[in-house]
């Protein structure tokens, strides 16, 4: 008896756990752009595209997530600063 429950126990825990390992968002298939794939959060900036003002965000410490929400509606999002480089 308590190894059919022992069982049940660790078959139920295995289930759950490879439940809860699936990536949240999107699926894959949708691709991201490289903006959105290297984003820093709340840094309105790309490294790749304007290495000057996302240097100068991180130091002051600002945060802004409209961009980073940009990027949660539209996985496929490019700032206007990159201008087509991506």
């Amino acid at each position: 008896m308590k190894t059919t429950i022992l069982l049940a126990t660790v078959t139920l825990a295995m289930t759950a756990g490879s439940a809860m390992a699936r990536p949240a968002g999107p699926p894959a298939s949708y691709g991201q752009s490289i903006y959105c794939a290297t984003r820093e959060a709340g840094n309105p900036h790309s490294r790749l595209c304007d290495y000057i003002a996302w240097s100068g965000w991180r130091r002051r410490g600002g945060w802004d997530a409209t961009l980073d929400n940009a990027c949660l509606m539209n996985p496929r999002f490019v700032p206007n600063e990159c201008n087509g480089r991506f």
